[in-house]
């Protein structure tokens, strides 16, 4: 089905979420090796630098949706899900005031907002992330980053059921194994999002100026 892509990312109603492209998870301090090696070798970083550029030259507002823990783990959950408990086997991990939690230089920029959160695996839920996407007239979210294996897929169901539209950026967003990643692609955010390149976006936006 062909989508009219400039009319779904229009640049009044539309905001490019980044999920997670800080240095502990995908930079020089990640603790994800087998991750880093993906977004490294199909350069989801670069990608994802590129879309967002192109988000705020056109107007498009980029919102770093950043995750942290407290050394002391106050607002974290921390013995409800296999994957936090082995995380937080390491005291170090993604602490407040660290470089871990820094957004990737890349992808770093003055204008944007950040929507941080000590909880969970995706960016909505018990974050003040709608509230203000809504303050935005925001109608189309545009999801970058980190990973296929949790935070775009639960970004990508909880925007779709709070009524926002989902464009997900093919190259810019990854999961390990890498040919696991493509099937969630395929199988599961195929069916609640747009899937455009970073180039196919960019362009989208040039052709709308």
């Amino acid at each position: 089905m062909t989508i009219d892509l400039a009319g779904l990312v229009e640049p009044g109603h539309t905001a490019m979420l980044v999920m997670e492209m800080q240095r502990g998870v995908a930079g020089d301090l990640s603790r994800f090796p087998e991750l880093a090696a993906v977004c490294a070798e199909r350069d989801v970083v670069a990608h994802a630098s590129q879309a967002a550029a192109a988000a705020r030259a056109a107007g498009v507002r980029v919102v770093q949706c950043t995750a942290a823990f407290r050394a002391d783990r106050a607002g974290t959950h921390i013995g409800n899900s296999p994957f936090i408990r082995r995380l937080l086997r390491d005291p170090e991990h993604m602490l407040e005031g660290t470089g871990a939690v820094e957004v990737l230089p890349e992808l770093l920029h003055a204008d944007d907002l950040e929507s941080r959160r000590h909880h969970g695996f995706s960016p909505f839920t018990g974050t003040s992330l709608d509230t203000t996407l809504r303050a935005l007239g925001v109608r189309t979210v545009v999801a970058t980053g980190l990973s296929l294996n949790l935070g775009i897929p639960g970004l990508c169901i909880e925007a779709v059921d709070l009524g926002y539209r989902v464009v997900v950026v093919s190259d810019a967003v990854a999961g390990v194994p890498a040919e696991y990643g493509d099937e969630v692609m395929a199988r599961t955010i195929g069916l609640l999002a747009a899937r455009v390149t970073a180039d196919e976006l960019v362009r989208a936006w040039k052709d709308g100026e």
